[in-house]
């Protein structure tokens, strides 16, 4: 696994990671969620080797990325911020220059840089040199670079960025495919990836995990988990609010928005865990409402990550 411990870092006066710490188990898909300059791609950077903590370590598999550095950085697969690489390079000759840096020599270094090209997508660009490409492929050569070598252990700083929504799927495709027998570390600001890709997630603010939970869990905290969202028919806009309080479970209705022909009410239970759906509509029903949709609300991601967010930074 990965463990990282205690891990600080100032700059100066300013303190950018204020004593973290967590693990990441092979099989697990850790994303990395804060809002800018909440320190994450400095403590991946330190978790990678790239930077030297102020405090506290790293130790990936069994290596302390401080004391025994080259074992530790040989199982890591690293994808930086902004897809470093060398713009004048054609793209095979980028990878086969990785492979040989990585050990590899022959026949399998050959093998293993065209098994990476076609898993990446990046046949049909292998002769192109690397400053030709949009922005989307430069991301997708950073990307195979970090795999080439089937690392153990992938820390990933923004791996779909620039990328279009076709090559996101695939990528995140490629994560999920890889994450069997990899632990995997990754930063994004994109929460519908959370969802599509992790199955836990930290969010850091201001230095500090503020959260580390599954993404069904990090959606039990929003206001919205559990409530019902219906879309009735009439305009009785006075009336909706007080119409349906006396429905056992439910502590209040808001009128989300409405016309002359329709509304939509969002009706709040006293217990998220306890289904009011069937209740609810029970009571339309019974008092001559027609109702033209009907959902449950599982809870904003968006919601969570700026309710944290923002008590952080409020204290």
């Amino acid at each position: 696994m990965i463990e990282v411990k205690s891990l600080t870092k100032r700059f100066g006066t300013q303190l950018a990671v204020d004593d973290i710490s967590f693990t990441a188990k092979k099989g697990e898909i850790l994303g990395f969620l804060g809002p800018n300059g909440a320190g994450k791609s400095t403590t991946m950077r330190m978790i990678t080797g790239f930077f030297p903590p102020t405090d506290g370590t790293v130790v990936i598999g069994g290596s302390d990325i401080q004391a025994q550095s080259i074992a530790a950085r040989k199982k890591i697969g690293y994808l930086p911020e902004n897809a470093p690489v060398y713009p004048d390079m054609e793209v095979f000759s980028y990878l086969d220059f990785c492979a040989e840096i990585r050990g590899f020599s022959g026949n399998k270094k050959t093998k293993r840089v065209s098994e990476t090209l076609e898993r990446c997508f990046l046949t049909n660009v292998k002769k192109q040199p690397i400053n030709t490409l949009s922005k989307g492929y430069k991301q997708r050569v950073c990307f195979a670079q970090s795999i080439l070598h089937d690392p153990e252990y992938l820390i990933l700083d923004e791996p779909t960025d620039g990328l279009d929504p076709n090559q996101k799927h695939e990528v995140r495709q490629m994560i999920l495919d890889m994450s069997a027998t990899k632990a995997i570390i990754f930063s994004t600001h994109i929460l519908d990836e959370v969802d599509a890709v992790c199955s836990r997630a930290m969010i850091i603010s201001d230095g500090k995990v503020v959260a580390d939970d599954t993404p069904d869990g990090l959606r039990r905290r929003s206001a919205f988990h559990g409530s019902v969202v219906m879309t009735v028919q009439g305009n009785n806009a006075s009336a909706w609010d007080t119409l349906f309080t006396d429905i056992e479970g439910v502590k209040n209705v808001s009128v989300v928005d409405g016309d002359e022909k329709r509304a939509t009410l969002r009706f709040f239970p006293e217990n998220p865990e306890v289904p009011v759906v069937d209740r609810i509509i029970a009571a339309t029903g019974q008092k001559g409402v027609t109702f033209s949709s009907v959902f449950v609300e599982q809870g904003r991601l968006d919601d969570v990550f700026r309710d944290i967010t923002k008590t952080v930074e409020a204290t």
